[in-house]
């Protein structure tokens, strides 16, 4: 969300300075693992749908811009219970906005895609327009542009505190303090520590994701295979991507990891969360369960109580605007994200509905926890 805003700020013609404590692109928090899912049916709310397609059409835009590939469409399968939550709510959303979908019975959706084991009386709800991303490909796009642009761009340098000075801020670092007229907070799983009495009881997740290596990847490759998020009888959602580099299959499950914080994440993968991740497999990908998993990675998740965005301006400092709390399900929003938040930098609003994630919406759960 920073690179985006980078870039959108810069675009318009704004003098930048970014502010990153690792490098760029880095593997420390919720922007790597080589692909993340972007679809449009949108089971969380049919809220989101304007900003997604919105997104579709700016990662398009970035493309050409930066000449590099950063979305692939594969389709996507969505697959549960008719009246379970993934499914239902998807087809509200594609209803409401009059997305394409087809509604396959269990039998359907393996006859088409084998890779698939349904159970008896699953759905799969289909989407044309859903794909892959390339996030690391994306950050750096979104950094080079904003750079050729005029951002002043610093890696490797710590943000430590900020405070509102006259009519703008002053931002310290460990090197050296920055005086600006507007700040842009997009700082994910480092947010907790930077949002200076904002009432906003964000929890990190730790959540890792593996790559298996299955006998035959044909098919996990895409056509044949689809982005798919399946709905398990207990609620549990897992989800996973074609191959990225004709060997092995990325899939991981959706929330339900250990709390921890961006300063001081546990970087080995235990057996047992291998173990939890071979066991949601194996109904619906058996070949994949089975798979040996050749790499595991944590990322993670900055949950808001809801688990909806947080997108606005700082309550207690007008001229500081936020982005936090993606909760796992943010990466594909990046340039929307951006664009809104050049516009609050520049005029302290939006056109884009973004009330649903004010950042004072907390205020009275904070007061109770």
């Amino acid at each position: 969300m920073g690179s985006a805003a980078a870039f959108h700020l810069a675009r318009r013609g704004a003098e930048v300075v970014g502010l990153e404590t690792l490098g760029p692109a880095h593997d420390q928090g919720s922007s790597h693992g080589e692909s993340r899912i972007i679809r449009q049916a949108y089971f969380e709310d049919p809220g989101y749908v304007p900003l997604v397609l919105r997104a579709y059409q700016l990662w398009r835009e970035l493309e050409e811009s930066s000449g590099q590939r950063l979305l692939e469409i594969t389709g996507g399968a969505m697959i549960g219970l008719p009246d379970g939550a993934l499914v239902s709510n998807s087809l509200e959303s594609a209803r409401r906005w009059d997305l394409p979908y087809r509604i396959l019975t269990a039998g359907e959706l393996h006859s088409e895609f084998p890779v698939f084991h349904p159970q008896s009386g699953q759905v799969g709800l289909l989407e044309p327009e859903a794909g892959v991303l390339a996030p690391e490909r994306a950050v750096l796009a979104h950094l080079q542009l904003a750079a050729a642009l005029g951002a002043d761009l610093h890696f490797g340098e710590r943000v430590e505190e900020w405070e509102v000075s006259g009519a703008g801020v002053v931002v310290r670092t460990q090197l050296t303090d920055y005086r600006a007229d507007r700040l842009v907070l997009a700082a994910g799983a480092w947010s907790p520590d930077l949002l200076n009495g904002m009432a906003l009881p964000l929890k990190v997740e730790r959540q890792v994701v593996g790559w298996f290596a299955p006998a035959q990847i044909g098919p996990f490759t895409a056509p044949s295979c689809p982005i798919y998020i399946f709905e398990r009888g207990d609620g549990a959602l897992y989800y996973g991507v074609p191959t990225r580099d004709g060997q092995t299959a990325k899939a991981a499950r959706h929330h339900g990891g250990e709390q921890t914080t961006a300063a001081a994440p546990r970087a080995e993968v235990s057996q047992a969360e291998i173990s939890r991740i071979r066991e949601g497999l194996a109904g619906m990908l058996p070949q994949l369960a089975i798979a040996p998993m050749v790499r595991a990675q944590p990322c993670l998740y900055t949950n808001t109580p809801d688990l909806n965005f947080v997108i606005g301006n700082h309550p207690l400092s007008p001229v500081v605007s936020v982005a936090a709390g993606f909760s796992g399900h943010g990466f594909k929003f990046s340039p929307v994200v951006g664009e809104i938040l050049a516009d609050l930098a520049a005029s302290g609003r939006s056109e884009l509905l973004i009330r649903a994630f004010a950042p004072d919406r907390f205020a009275d759960h904070h007061k109770g926890a």
